[in-house]
Protein backbone atom coordinates (compact mmCIF):
# COMPACT_ATOMS: atom_id res chain seq x y z
CA UNK A 1 0.00 0.00 0.00
CA UNK A 2 1.12 3.08 -0.99
CA UNK A 3 0.64 6.85 1.24
CA UNK A 4 1.37 7.63 4.54
CA UNK A 5 1.34 4.24 6.27
CA UNK A 6 3.87 4.35 9.32
CA UNK A 7 6.00 1.72 10.51
CA UNK A 8 5.08 -0.19 13.49
CA UNK A 9 6.28 1.20 16.59
CA UNK A 10 7.55 -1.39 19.20
CA UNK A 11 6.32 -1.59 22.50
CA UNK A 12 9.55 -0.10 23.65
CA UNK A 13 8.46 3.32 22.02
CA UNK A 14 5.19 3.66 24.38
CA UNK A 15 7.65 3.64 27.16
CA UNK A 16 5.68 5.93 30.09
CA UNK A 17 5.99 9.62 29.61
CA UNK A 18 7.63 9.35 26.06
CA UNK A 19 6.10 10.87 23.07
CA UNK A 20 5.00 9.57 20.11
CA UNK A 21 5.75 11.55 16.48
CA UNK A 22 2.35 11.57 15.25
CA UNK A 23 0.70 10.07 12.34
CA UNK A 24 -0.63 7.19 14.39
CA UNK A 25 -3.95 6.10 14.40
CA UNK A 26 -5.06 4.94 17.92
CA UNK A 27 -8.14 2.94 19.01
CA UNK A 28 -9.44 3.82 22.26
CA UNK A 29 -11.02 1.02 23.81
CA UNK A 30 -10.90 -2.44 24.24
CA UNK A 31 -14.27 -4.27 24.83
CA UNK A 32 -15.99 -5.68 21.81
CA UNK A 33 -16.28 -2.53 19.15
CA UNK A 34 -12.92 -1.83 20.33
CA UNK A 35 -11.03 -4.93 19.40
CA UNK A 36 -12.95 -5.73 16.58
CA UNK A 37 -11.95 -1.65 15.15
CA UNK A 38 -8.81 -2.80 15.90
CA UNK A 39 -8.38 -5.95 14.02
CA UNK A 40 -10.57 -4.41 11.02
CA UNK A 41 -7.84 -1.50 10.45
CA UNK A 42 -5.24 -4.24 10.78
CA UNK A 43 -6.84 -6.26 7.93
CA UNK A 44 -7.07 -3.12 5.81
CA UNK A 45 -3.58 -2.32 6.27
CA UNK A 46 -3.50 0.12 8.80
CA UNK A 47 -1.26 -0.09 11.96
CA UNK A 48 -2.36 0.55 15.24
CA UNK A 49 -1.73 1.72 18.81
CA UNK A 50 -4.90 0.31 20.82
CA UNK A 51 -5.69 1.43 24.32
CA UNK A 52 -7.61 0.16 26.99
CA UNK A 53 -7.59 -2.71 30.02
CA UNK A 54 -5.79 -5.90 29.24
CA UNK A 55 -7.97 -8.86 28.64
CA UNK A 56 -8.92 -10.56 31.75
CA UNK A 57 -10.58 -13.80 31.83
CA UNK A 58 -12.06 -13.83 34.80
CA UNK A 59 -14.14 -10.12 34.57
CA UNK A 60 -14.53 -11.32 30.86
CA UNK A 61 -16.80 -14.40 32.01
CA UNK A 62 -18.64 -12.49 34.48
CA UNK A 63 -20.89 -11.15 31.04
CA UNK A 64 -24.12 -13.53 31.02
CA UNK A 65 -24.88 -12.00 27.48
CA UNK A 66 -24.90 -13.50 24.29
CA UNK A 67 -25.26 -11.68 20.88
CA UNK A 68 -26.54 -12.80 17.72
CA UNK A 69 -24.45 -12.40 14.97
CA UNK A 70 -25.99 -12.16 11.00
CA UNK A 71 -24.30 -12.75 7.84
CA UNK A 72 -22.49 -10.13 7.15
CA UNK A 73 -21.10 -10.00 10.99
CA UNK A 74 -20.05 -13.37 10.56
CA UNK A 75 -18.10 -13.02 7.70
CA UNK A 76 -16.58 -10.00 9.11
CA UNK A 77 -14.83 -12.15 11.98
CA UNK A 78 -13.54 -15.36 9.41
CA UNK A 79 -11.98 -12.30 7.49
CA UNK A 80 -10.69 -11.01 10.74
CA UNK A 81 -9.29 -13.93 11.82
CA UNK A 82 -11.69 -14.66 14.93
CA UNK A 83 -14.44 -17.09 14.27
CA UNK A 84 -12.95 -20.22 14.15
CA UNK A 85 -11.01 -19.14 17.98
CA UNK A 86 -14.62 -18.89 19.36
CA UNK A 87 -15.43 -21.83 22.27
CA UNK A 88 -17.79 -22.85 22.79
CA UNK A 89 -18.88 -22.95 18.64
CA UNK A 90 -21.52 -20.29 17.56
CA UNK A 91 -25.28 -21.81 17.53
CA UNK A 92 -26.83 -21.52 13.99
CA UNK A 93 -30.15 -19.40 14.31
CA UNK A 94 -32.52 -20.53 11.58
CA UNK A 95 -35.50 -19.16 12.92
CA UNK A 96 -37.58 -16.50 14.88
CA UNK A 97 -41.17 -17.04 15.90
CA UNK A 98 -42.70 -13.85 16.88
CA UNK A 99 -45.61 -13.98 19.61
CA UNK A 100 -48.09 -11.58 20.78
CA UNK A 101 -47.99 -11.68 24.59
CA UNK A 102 -49.74 -8.13 25.50
CA UNK A 103 -52.82 -9.37 26.66
CA UNK A 104 -54.91 -6.79 24.39
CA UNK A 105 -57.93 -6.49 22.74
CA UNK A 106 -56.23 -6.89 19.11
CA UNK A 107 -54.10 -9.71 19.01
CA UNK A 108 -51.47 -10.33 16.53
CA UNK A 109 -50.91 -13.52 14.37
CA UNK A 110 -48.02 -15.63 15.32
CA UNK A 111 -45.22 -14.76 12.84
CA UNK A 112 -42.52 -17.46 12.50
CA UNK A 113 -39.70 -16.61 9.89
CA UNK A 114 -37.15 -19.01 8.98
CA UNK A 115 -34.18 -18.68 6.85
CA UNK A 116 -34.63 -20.95 4.06
CA UNK A 117 -36.99 -19.21 2.93
CA UNK A 118 -34.68 -16.44 1.35
CA UNK A 119 -32.04 -19.10 0.30
CA UNK A 120 -30.10 -19.12 3.67
CA UNK A 121 -29.48 -22.21 5.85
CA UNK A 122 -29.44 -19.53 8.34
CA UNK A 123 -30.13 -16.20 9.49
CA UNK A 124 -26.70 -16.22 11.20
CA UNK A 125 -25.31 -17.10 14.91
CA UNK A 126 -25.41 -17.07 18.49
CA UNK A 127 -22.43 -16.18 19.97
CA UNK A 128 -20.93 -15.62 23.89
CA UNK A 129 -20.37 -12.36 24.45
CA UNK A 130 -17.55 -13.90 27.02
CA UNK A 131 -16.38 -16.49 24.22
CA UNK A 132 -16.42 -13.67 21.57
CA UNK A 133 -14.47 -11.17 23.85
CA UNK A 134 -11.24 -13.97 24.29
CA UNK A 135 -11.59 -14.76 20.48
CA UNK A 136 -11.11 -10.77 19.68
CA UNK A 137 -8.05 -10.66 22.48
CA UNK A 138 -6.43 -13.23 21.45
CA UNK A 139 -6.12 -12.42 17.59
CA UNK A 140 -5.16 -8.80 18.70
CA UNK A 141 -2.41 -10.71 20.72
CA UNK A 142 -1.06 -12.36 17.80
CA UNK A 143 -2.12 -9.49 15.06
CA UNK A 144 1.94 -7.47 14.07
CA UNK A 145 -0.08 -4.12 13.06
CA UNK A 146 -1.61 -3.89 16.37
CA UNK A 147 0.15 -2.63 19.56
CA UNK A 148 -1.67 -3.14 22.84
CA UNK A 149 -0.97 -0.89 25.34
CA UNK A 150 -2.82 -1.31 28.77
CA UNK A 151 -4.00 1.92 29.76
CA UNK A 152 -6.30 3.93 31.00
CA UNK A 153 -7.11 7.49 28.73
CA UNK A 154 -6.93 10.44 31.46
CA UNK A 155 -7.39 13.00 28.34
CA UNK A 156 -7.81 13.56 24.96
CA UNK A 157 -7.15 17.02 23.41
CA UNK A 158 -8.33 17.21 19.87
CA UNK A 159 -5.97 19.44 17.55
CA UNK A 160 -5.80 20.99 14.60
CA UNK A 161 -3.43 18.51 13.27
CA UNK A 162 -3.73 15.81 15.35
CA UNK A 163 -4.89 14.27 19.09
CA UNK A 164 -3.36 14.45 21.84
CA UNK A 165 -3.78 11.51 24.54
CA UNK A 166 -2.44 11.81 27.62
CA UNK A 167 -3.09 8.31 29.80
CA UNK A 168 -2.78 7.09 33.62
CA UNK A 169 0.50 6.17 33.55
CA UNK A 170 2.04 9.09 31.77
CA UNK A 171 2.30 8.08 28.52
CA UNK A 172 1.33 10.81 25.76
CA UNK A 173 0.60 9.92 22.28
CA UNK A 174 -0.31 12.43 19.07
CA UNK A 175 -2.50 10.92 16.66
CA UNK A 176 -4.18 11.82 13.73
CA UNK A 177 -7.15 9.70 13.99
CA UNK A 178 -8.44 8.62 17.21
CA UNK A 179 -11.30 5.90 16.97
CA UNK A 180 -13.37 5.98 20.33
CA UNK A 181 -14.87 2.49 21.43
CA UNK A 182 -14.99 3.50 24.82
CA UNK A 183 -17.98 2.99 25.42
CA UNK A 184 -21.67 4.55 25.98
CA UNK A 185 -19.86 7.52 28.47
CA UNK A 186 -17.03 7.94 26.63
CA UNK A 187 -14.30 10.13 27.27
CA UNK A 188 -13.20 10.21 23.33
CA UNK A 189 -16.72 11.45 22.46
CA UNK A 190 -16.65 14.28 25.35
CA UNK A 191 -13.40 15.97 24.19
CA UNK A 192 -14.64 16.15 20.20
CA UNK A 193 -17.41 17.84 21.90
CA UNK A 194 -19.60 15.62 19.53
CA UNK A 195 -23.49 15.77 21.45
CA UNK A 196 -25.68 12.93 21.85
CA UNK A 197 -29.10 12.22 21.78
CA UNK A 198 -30.24 10.18 24.97
CA UNK A 199 -33.29 8.76 26.67
CA UNK A 200 -34.48 6.22 28.89
CA UNK A 201 -37.43 3.31 29.08
CA UNK A 202 -39.18 2.75 32.09
CA UNK A 203 -37.80 -1.07 32.04
CA UNK A 204 -35.14 -2.89 33.01
CA UNK A 205 -33.54 -6.07 31.40
CA UNK A 206 -32.56 -9.23 32.92
CA UNK A 207 -29.99 -11.36 31.11
CA UNK A 208 -29.12 -14.86 31.83
CA UNK A 209 -29.28 -18.38 30.61
CA UNK A 210 -31.28 -21.47 31.39
CA UNK A 211 -31.62 -24.89 30.48
CA UNK A 212 -35.39 -26.24 29.24
CA UNK A 213 -37.03 -29.74 28.53
CA UNK A 214 -37.77 -29.22 24.49
CA UNK A 215 -35.15 -28.36 22.27
CA UNK A 216 -35.17 -25.03 20.96
CA UNK A 217 -34.45 -26.47 16.57
CA UNK A 218 -32.18 -23.22 16.37
CA UNK A 219 -35.14 -20.76 16.23
CA UNK A 220 -35.21 -18.03 18.62
CA UNK A 221 -38.47 -16.59 19.81
CA UNK A 222 -39.67 -13.09 20.81
CA UNK A 223 -42.94 -12.91 23.19
CA UNK A 224 -43.71 -9.14 22.79
CA UNK A 225 -45.72 -8.30 26.35
CA UNK A 226 -46.86 -5.22 27.49
CA UNK A 227 -44.12 -4.46 30.21
CA UNK A 228 -41.41 -5.14 26.92
CA UNK A 229 -40.32 -8.26 24.99
CA UNK A 230 -39.09 -11.80 26.67
CA UNK A 231 -36.58 -12.95 24.00
CA UNK A 232 -34.92 -16.27 23.95
CA UNK A 233 -31.79 -16.98 21.84
CA UNK A 234 -30.56 -20.63 21.07
CA UNK A 235 -27.24 -21.98 23.17
CA UNK A 236 -25.40 -25.49 22.74
CA UNK A 237 -27.79 -28.22 23.78
CA UNK A 238 -30.96 -27.42 25.35
CA UNK A 239 -29.92 -23.82 26.49
CA UNK A 240 -31.10 -21.01 25.50
CA UNK A 241 -29.96 -17.23 26.78
CA UNK A 242 -32.47 -14.53 28.29
CA UNK A 243 -33.07 -11.24 27.79
CA UNK A 244 -36.65 -10.35 30.10
CA UNK A 245 -37.56 -7.26 29.92
CA UNK A 246 -39.71 -5.39 32.93
CA UNK A 247 -40.62 -2.71 34.63
CA UNK A 248 -37.66 -1.31 37.13
CA UNK A 249 -39.82 -2.39 40.40
CA UNK A 250 -40.73 -6.34 38.81
CA UNK A 251 -37.08 -6.94 37.61
CA UNK A 252 -35.97 -6.03 41.04
CA UNK A 253 -38.34 -8.29 42.52
CA UNK A 254 -37.36 -11.21 39.74
CA UNK A 255 -33.75 -10.82 40.39
CA UNK A 256 -33.99 -11.19 44.19
CA UNK A 257 -35.98 -14.25 44.02
CA UNK A 258 -34.06 -17.65 44.61
CA UNK A 259 -33.22 -19.65 41.72
CA UNK A 260 -36.08 -22.29 41.64
CA UNK A 261 -38.31 -19.31 42.08
CA UNK A 262 -37.18 -17.71 39.24
CA UNK A 263 -37.05 -20.67 37.30
CA UNK A 264 -40.82 -21.00 38.22
CA UNK A 265 -41.74 -17.25 37.29
CA UNK A 266 -39.63 -17.93 33.76
CA UNK A 267 -41.45 -21.19 33.19
CA UNK A 268 -44.93 -19.54 33.52
CA UNK A 269 -44.06 -16.37 31.33
CA UNK A 270 -42.95 -18.73 28.55
CA UNK A 271 -46.04 -20.28 28.50
CA UNK A 272 -45.08 -23.84 27.47
CA UNK A 273 -42.93 -22.67 24.24
CA UNK A 274 -39.77 -24.74 25.84
CA UNK A 275 -41.44 -26.92 28.17
CA UNK A 276 -40.13 -27.18 31.48
CA UNK A 277 -36.88 -24.62 32.81
CA UNK A 278 -34.67 -27.24 34.64
CA UNK A 279 -31.93 -24.94 35.26
CA UNK A 280 -30.68 -20.99 35.42
CA UNK A 281 -27.75 -19.63 35.21
CA UNK A 282 -26.13 -16.37 37.09
CA UNK A 283 -28.49 -13.32 36.27
CA UNK A 284 -27.36 -9.75 35.20
CA UNK A 285 -30.02 -7.22 35.01
CA UNK A 286 -29.47 -3.36 33.49
CA UNK A 287 -31.85 -0.60 32.91
CA UNK A 288 -32.40 0.68 29.39
CA UNK A 289 -31.82 3.33 27.47
CA UNK A 290 -30.78 5.08 24.17
CA UNK A 291 -27.88 7.08 22.94
CA UNK A 292 -26.99 8.72 19.61
CA UNK A 293 -24.10 10.61 18.72
CA UNK A 294 -24.89 13.61 16.23
CA UNK A 295 -22.67 13.38 14.24
CA UNK A 296 -20.50 10.25 14.81
CA UNK A 297 -16.88 11.78 13.45
CA UNK A 298 -15.74 15.25 14.44
CA UNK A 299 -12.20 16.87 15.60
CA UNK A 300 -9.90 13.76 14.56
CA UNK A 301 -12.06 11.08 16.52
CA UNK A 302 -14.50 8.86 14.80
CA UNK A 303 -17.04 6.65 17.32
CA UNK A 304 -17.64 3.14 17.20
CA UNK A 305 -19.93 1.03 19.18
CA UNK A 306 -21.69 2.29 21.91
CA UNK A 307 -19.77 5.34 21.70
CA UNK A 308 -21.69 6.19 19.14
CA UNK A 309 -25.15 4.50 19.41
CA UNK A 310 -26.39 2.51 22.10
CA UNK A 311 -29.88 0.75 21.43
CA UNK A 312 -32.13 -1.70 23.82
CA UNK A 313 -31.86 -4.92 22.98
CA UNK A 314 -34.34 -5.47 20.62
CA UNK A 315 -33.62 -7.11 16.95
CA UNK A 316 -29.94 -8.05 18.06
CA UNK A 317 -28.85 -5.03 16.37
CA UNK A 318 -26.58 -3.25 18.63
CA UNK A 319 -23.28 -4.72 18.00
CA UNK A 320 -23.98 -5.35 14.72
CA UNK A 321 -24.00 -2.47 13.97
CA UNK A 322 -20.35 -2.07 16.02
CA UNK A 323 -19.41 -4.53 13.62
CA UNK A 324 -20.51 -1.95 10.46
CA UNK A 325 -18.51 0.74 12.18
CA UNK A 326 -15.59 -0.76 12.46
CA UNK A 327 -15.26 -2.15 9.19
CA UNK A 328 -16.34 0.80 7.02
CA UNK A 329 -14.13 2.88 8.97
CA UNK A 330 -11.31 0.74 7.87
CA UNK A 331 -12.32 1.31 4.34
CA UNK A 332 -12.82 4.19 4.62
CA UNK A 333 -9.06 5.49 6.65
CA UNK A 334 -7.29 2.10 3.70
CA UNK A 335 -8.27 4.29 1.10
CA UNK A 336 -7.14 7.43 2.52
CA UNK A 337 -4.09 6.68 3.47
CA UNK A 338 -3.55 4.83 0.10
CA UNK A 339 -3.83 8.18 -1.03
CA UNK A 340 -1.41 10.02 1.05
CA UNK A 341 -4.01 11.86 2.63
CA UNK A 342 -4.49 12.61 6.45
CA UNK A 343 -7.08 9.90 8.11
CA UNK A 344 -8.22 12.14 10.33
CA UNK A 345 -9.25 15.13 8.13
CA UNK A 346 -12.48 16.63 8.42
CA UNK A 347 -13.23 15.60 4.76
CA UNK A 348 -12.88 12.12 6.20
CA UNK A 349 -14.75 12.53 8.94
CA UNK A 350 -17.82 13.76 7.16
CA UNK A 351 -17.55 10.36 4.56
CA UNK A 352 -17.39 8.13 7.67
CA UNK A 353 -20.46 10.18 9.22
CA UNK A 354 -22.68 9.80 6.13
CA UNK A 355 -21.54 6.11 5.26
CA UNK A 356 -23.00 5.21 8.68
CA UNK A 357 -25.85 7.99 9.77
CA UNK A 358 -28.28 6.21 7.72
CA UNK A 359 -27.73 2.63 9.44
CA UNK A 360 -27.85 4.03 12.77
CA UNK A 361 -30.88 6.11 12.05
CA UNK A 362 -33.04 3.81 10.55
CA UNK A 363 -32.49 0.88 13.27
CA UNK A 364 -32.48 2.93 16.28
CA UNK A 365 -36.33 4.60 15.18
CA UNK A 366 -37.15 0.88 14.40
CA UNK A 367 -36.03 -0.76 17.36
CA UNK A 368 -37.35 2.51 19.78
CA UNK A 369 -40.97 1.93 17.74
CA UNK A 370 -41.44 -1.45 18.41
CA UNK A 371 -40.31 -1.02 21.79
CA UNK A 372 -42.48 2.17 22.59
CA UNK A 373 -45.68 0.10 20.66
CA UNK A 374 -45.31 -2.55 23.59
CA UNK A 375 -45.42 0.28 26.36
CA UNK A 376 -48.15 1.86 24.57
CA UNK A 377 -51.31 0.35 25.36
CA UNK A 378 -53.36 2.02 22.83
CA UNK A 379 -55.97 0.34 20.80
CA UNK A 380 -54.78 2.31 17.65
CA UNK A 381 -51.05 1.21 18.62
CA UNK A 382 -52.06 -2.37 18.73
CA UNK A 383 -54.19 -2.30 15.91
CA UNK A 384 -50.78 -0.89 13.73
CA UNK A 385 -48.48 -3.39 14.94
CA UNK A 386 -50.90 -6.30 14.45
CA UNK A 387 -51.20 -5.02 11.20
CA UNK A 388 -47.89 -4.99 10.31
CA UNK A 389 -47.22 -8.49 11.71
CA UNK A 390 -49.98 -10.11 9.67
CA UNK A 391 -48.28 -8.20 6.21
CA UNK A 392 -45.44 -10.53 7.43
CA UNK A 393 -47.25 -13.40 7.91
CA UNK A 394 -48.87 -13.38 4.74
CA UNK A 395 -47.37 -11.57 2.00
CA UNK A 396 -44.25 -13.13 0.78
CA UNK A 397 -42.61 -10.12 -0.34
CA UNK A 398 -43.19 -8.08 2.74
CA UNK A 399 -41.69 -11.34 4.75
CA UNK A 400 -38.66 -11.54 2.50
CA UNK A 401 -37.76 -7.92 2.19
CA UNK A 402 -38.20 -7.60 6.27
CA UNK A 403 -35.60 -10.75 6.79
CA UNK A 404 -32.77 -9.19 4.68
CA UNK A 405 -33.11 -5.51 6.01
CA UNK A 406 -32.94 -7.11 9.60
CA UNK A 407 -29.57 -8.90 8.91
CA UNK A 408 -28.15 -5.97 7.36
CA UNK A 409 -28.98 -2.78 5.15
CA UNK A 410 -29.59 -3.00 1.95
CA UNK A 411 -26.58 -1.63 -0.86
CA UNK A 412 -23.31 -2.41 -0.69
CA UNK A 413 -21.32 -3.63 2.11
CA UNK A 414 -17.75 -2.96 3.06
CA UNK A 415 -14.84 -4.96 2.06
CA UNK A 416 -14.62 -7.35 5.20
CA UNK A 417 -18.35 -8.15 5.32
CA UNK A 418 -18.38 -9.42 1.45
CA UNK A 419 -19.08 -12.83 1.74
CA UNK A 420 -17.00 -15.73 2.32
CA UNK A 421 -20.07 -18.79 2.24
CA UNK A 422 -22.80 -17.82 0.53
CA UNK A 423 -25.43 -19.65 2.27
CA UNK A 424 -24.87 -17.17 5.60
CA UNK A 425 -23.54 -14.03 3.62
CA UNK A 426 -25.80 -11.42 1.76
CA UNK A 427 -29.07 -12.85 0.52
CA UNK A 428 -30.00 -12.58 -2.94
CA UNK A 429 -32.23 -10.31 -4.18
Amino acid sequence: MTGRRERPQSRDALAVGQRSTGGRVVVVGTGLAGLSAALALAARGVSISLIGPGYQSNLALRDTRSTALFGPSLDFLRRIGVLDRVTPAPVPLVGLRLIDATGGIVRAPEVLFESNEIGLSEFGMNIENASLLAALAAAVANAPDIQWHAAMLAECEPGLDVARLRFTDGTVLDAELVVGADGEGSACRRAARIATRAWTYPQTAIASRFAHRRPHRGISIELHRRSGPLTTVPLAGNWSSLVWVEGPAEAARLTALDDDAFVGELEESLGGALGSVSGIGRRASFPLSGVTAEPIAARRVALVGEAAHRLPPIGAQGLNLGLRDGAWLADIVAETLALGEDPGAPTLLAAYDRCRRGDVVSRTAVVDALNRSLLADMLPVDLVRGAGLAAMKAIGPVRRAFMREGMAPSGPLPTLMQPLVPTVGTPPV
